[in-house]
């Protein structure tokens, strides 16, 4: 690898690491309705493939996962979705770049995912991060959904949030009705978790 690629990748490296610390001490935990007021599309979707690149555009490691869409909860998706995240690793030049809070999605399965709009450089990691990727798997013959928190905390408004920033209708809207699993209070089915979503993309 050339010298100025080296200090470039080193460069976009410590400015990724220094963005990361500070977006760690300030990002909260998100109401479902604010989650959904932020996603530009929301689908069930499943993954295709993952392909890690140094992004021309932002000269980052990047990763670029691809879904083909299943269902859609918001927005008007194409049918194949790509969204580009930073970080990944390069095998052919022995780089690695994880970003914490950033998540990872495995070829073969299936998701639920918030993708906000995406940024200049083209970069649109699902909304709150972690918090916008809902793993889907079977449990005694069910589809379920779940991001790993409590179904109750997401369904009320985070007392952490600053309310004056956010939208009247989103203060004032009472969550519909979603309930979790009994004995898994992080999970929901995923039929009831699309319809609540798309209930609150139309208010």
């Amino acid at each position: 690898m050339s010298k100025p690629l080296t200090l470039s990748i080193a460069l976009s490296i410590i400015l990724v690491l220094s963005w990361t610390r500070a977006t760690a001490t300030t990002l909260l935990p998100m109401p479902l309705q604010r989650m959904v007021a932020a996603a530009d599309v929301i689908f069930h979707g499943r993954v295709l493939e993952n392909k890690v690149e140094l992004d021309e555009k932002s000269g980052q490691v990047a990763t670029f996962t691809k879904f083909e869409v299943i269902q859609v909860a918001k927005g008007d998706p194409d049918q194949i979705v790509t969204i580009k995240q930073i970080g990944g690793e390069l095998p052919d030049a022995k780089i690695k770049m994880k970003i914490h809070g950033v998540p990872q999605f495995e070829a073969n399965r299936e998701y639920v995912v918030f993708v906000p709009k995406a940024s200049r450089l083209g970069f649109s990691s699902p909304v709150g991060l972690w918090q916008g990727k809902f793993d889907i798997r079977e449990l005694d013959g069910q589809t379920i959904v779940s991001n790993g928190r409590r179904i109750s905390a997401l369904t009320q408004p985070d007392a952490r949030e600053t309310i004056a920033n956010m939208p009247a209708a989103i203060i004032t809207a009472p969550s519909p009705a979603l309930k979790s699993i009994p004995g898994q209070p992080a999970s929901a089915r995923l039929p009831d978790f699309l319809q609540t979503v798309r209930k609150m993309a139309q208010e």
